[in-house]
C-alpha cells in the first residue's frame, strides 16, 4: 500500500531534524579537535582553511587506499610529537 504524501512529507520533516541534529553534533566534535590543534589561535583566511580541510578529507577517503608519498619523520627519543591521541 502507498503512503499518502502528507505522511511522507512528515517522515521528510522527521528526517530533516535528524540530519540538523547529526551535523550539529559533528559540527561541534570538529570543532573541539581544531581547537586542540590549536587552530582557534591562528589567523588564516576562512577560504584558506576550507581548502586545508578538503585537502584532509580527501586524505582520508577512499577506504585506505591512498598513501603517503614518504614515511612520517622519526622524533628523536624523549621528544613530544605533539599531536594529540584523540580522533
Amino acid at each position: 500500500m502507498k503512503k499518502p504524501a502528507s505522511k511522507i512529507r512528515a517522515d521528510i520533516a522527521k528526517l530533516q531534524e535528524q540530519l540538523k541534529v547529526a551535523e550539529t553534533r559533528e559540527a561541534e566534535r570538529i570543532g573541539r579537535l581544531a581547537l586542540k590543534a590549536g587552530l582557534g589561535e591562528i589567523e588564516i583566511d576562512d577560504a584558506k582553511l576550507v581548502q586545508a580541510f578538503e585537502d584532509l578529507a580527501k586524505r582520508f577517503r577512499g577506504g585506505g587506499s591512498e598513501t603517503r608519498k614518504s614515511p612520517p619523520a622519526q622524533n628523536p627519543a624523549g621528544a613530544a610529537s605533539g599531536q594529540n591521541s584523540e580522533a
